[in-house]
């Protein structure tokens, strides 16, 4: 199963009230449902690919309105042949639309009616309900965050995205093909709003997911930083050195103190170490204890010496 699909079935699982339980039959409705007209008069059709969301609205048209939905399998005979689940209602089709405040005397609406999303629990139910008709969430364990409620209606997409921003969730609204998409791409506001369809579970498995990813990048990220630090410090092992030979080759022209000549035997014996590990080394062979800026300052010290004989040499 997708992470989408428990996402959906861990909000079909979700116990409403009446009035939630409307709200979120009314996003259902508005969202993927079709109205027709045959010889018997207006009938309501809805069509998912998902099993647990056709039994969902089965029961939800049952529960709230005491009718007797028809539901039918079809087999979807081009690329995924998956099983396409479709539910008609012959009877009290329009008196199912009007109690929704999906039909009017004005005619059909495709935005969320202030009836059924003016309290908090009833906007969730509302989102909940548009999740299920047209969402979709990447793996956490993907590269990418990514949540989406795609609609065909651009007034559907606008509502839907000023009621995520109710919630505090900065969702965008682009144009894909045919569709209109309200998505979200922060990984933290894409918990808020599993948490806020009352998916807890799929909210633990993307927190978990999403802790250790960015657990192990932070790792990673220490990583380079530590062989950017070991690269740089062969390369700046192999400049000192550099000088050290050029002083050892002129020695008889310049005066090299004790101490000096402490570090540049250090730095030949280990010229792979930090500067850390130089000054314990230079502890250890002449007891002589030496911070990390007093190595830094005799380093320099010794490049200074050498570099006149480095340029004569280029030269």
């Amino acid at each position: 199963m997708s992470f989408t699909s428990e996402v959906k079935k861990q909000i079909c699982d979700d116990i409403l009230d009446t009035s939630a339980a409307k709200a979120q039959l009314c996003a259902l409705l508005q969202m993927r449902a079709s109205l027709h007209m045959n010889w018997q008069g207006m009938y309501l059709s809805f069509q998912t690919e998902n099993a647990t969301i056709a039994k969902h609205v089965f029961q939800r048209m049952k529960e709230q309105y005491q009718v007797d939905p028809r539901l039918s399998v079809l087999r979807k005979m081009q690329l995924k042949k998956n099983n396409v689940y479709r539910i008609q209602v012959y009877d009290k089709a329009q008196t199912i639309l009007s109690d929704l405040k999906i039909l009017t005397e004005s005619g059909l609406h495709f935005a969320p009616p202030i009836q059924y999303t003016r309290s908090e629990k009833n906007a969730r139910a509302y989102l909940q309900g548009c999740f299920l008709a047209g969402g979709s969430i990447n793996d956490p364990k993907t590269t990418n965050y990514h949540c989406e409620i795609s609609t065909h209606e651009e007034q559907m997409a606008q509502s839907i995205q000023k009621m995520m921003q109710r919630f505090y969730l900065p969702a965008k609204t682009i144009r894909r093909k045919n569709a209109y998409i309200v998505y979200l791409k922060a990984g933290d506001k894409i918990a808020d709003f599993l948490k806020l369809c009352n998916a807890s579970q799929a909210l633990f498995d993307f927190e978990d997911s999403r802790i250790q990813r960015d657990f192990y990048n932070n790792l990673k990220r220490l990583d380079n930083c530590e062989l950017a630090n070991e690269m740089k410090a062969l390369k700046a092992g192999k400049k000192q050195l550099d000088y050290i030979y050029a002083l050892e080759q002129n020695e008889n022209k310049v005066e090299i103190s004790s101490k000096i000549r402490h570090v540049m035997e250090i730095r030949k014996k280990f010229p792979e170490a930090s500067m850390n590990e130089l000054c314990e080394q230079c502890y250890l062979a002449y007891g002589e204890i030496i911070s990390k800026s007093g190595m830094k300052h005799r380093l320099g010290k010794i490049k200074e010496m050498a570099k006149p004989f480095l340029e004569d040499a280029d030269a």
